[in-house]
């Protein structure tokens, strides 16, 4: 009896993940140097002259080994000639081959030095590069450090400056506190003043007005004037004092006249 082979069915998605998976990235491809591309060139070509050659070597050869082989059976003149003439062909086919391989080694010495070259300024030029992203990468640092430390600047700054201020206003708060203090009890004493001005004010107005003849009694009496007589009397009071001044050791009669005289010389007070 013959087995029969069960086939395992794989669903479609599951052939597309592992395609997929399977696929190897693309990258772009680098972009090759325009001497190497060159030298390059120059190698394949001659690596085809020289596979050439060597078939057309190959060829000479056994043309020449025939053509040998049969004069040395014929033994005539024109079998010696035709093997003369193979084994002149090889000779030249072999001395171009020779020269197209020496061209090849050449070309594929320049091809190395043009690769050597071309990694060298790869190398310069990733060098470079790198140097340049670091160059941008420290400065953005730089920007980034200078930032934080303008803005810790500025805040320690703001903190100092409010300080100072705060000082400045509780001096100004002080002294303008003792002015205020000083201004207030300044007005209140003037008010004050002024409070007792107006209650003796309402006091007078409001006290009980005196009779008519108080007001007569209390007023002064007219000052008369003096009769003739006591005018004399105190035209004559200086000789009453020179008499006193002559009359130093009798002092009590002196003052007894002066006082006469002054008495003489006034008028009498109102009673």
């Amino acid at each position: 009896m013959a087995r029969r082979v069960v086939k395992k069915s794989v669903s479609k998605s599951a052939r597309k993940t592992t395609s997929a998976k399977s696929a190897p990235k693309r990258t772009a491809p680098k972009a090759v140097d325009p001497a190497v591309m060159k030298a390059q060139t120059l190698v394949t070509s001659l690596q085809k002259d020289v596979q050439a050659q060597a078939k057309a070597v190959a060829a000479a050869r056994k043309a020449s080994v025939a053509a040998k082989n049969k004069a040395k059976k014929s033994g005539t003149a024109a079998d010696k000639r035709s093997a003369k003439s193979a084994t002149a062909a090889l000779t030249k086919l072999s001395g171009s081959t020779k020269a197209t391989r020496a061209k090849l080694a050449d070309a594929r010495s320049a091809l190395a030095k043009a690769k050597t070259i071309c990694a060298a300024k790869a190398v310069e030029e990733a060098a470079k590069a790198k140097i340049a992203a670091m160059q941008d990468k420290l400065a953005a640092k730089a920007d980034a450090d200078l930032a934080k430390a303008v803005k810790a600047f500025e805040a320690k700054w703001k903190k100092a400056r409010a300080a100072a201020n705060a000082k400045k206003v509780r001096a100004a708060n002080k002294k303008l506190a003792a002015r205020t203090k000083a201004a207030s009890k300044k007005a209140a004493a003037k008010v004050a003043k002024v409070e007792r001005k107006m209650a003796a004010k309402t006091k007078a107005a409001t006290a009980p007005k005196r009779t008519t003849r108080k007001k007569a009694a209390t007023r002064k009496p007219a000052v008369k004037k003096a009769p003739a007589t006591s005018r004399k009397a105190a035209v004559k009071k200086p000789t009453a004092r020179k008499a006193a001044v002559k009359k130093a050791p009798a002092k009590k009669p002196m003052a007894k006249k002066a006082g006469r005289a002054r008495k003489a010389g006034r008028p009498p007070k109102a009673k």
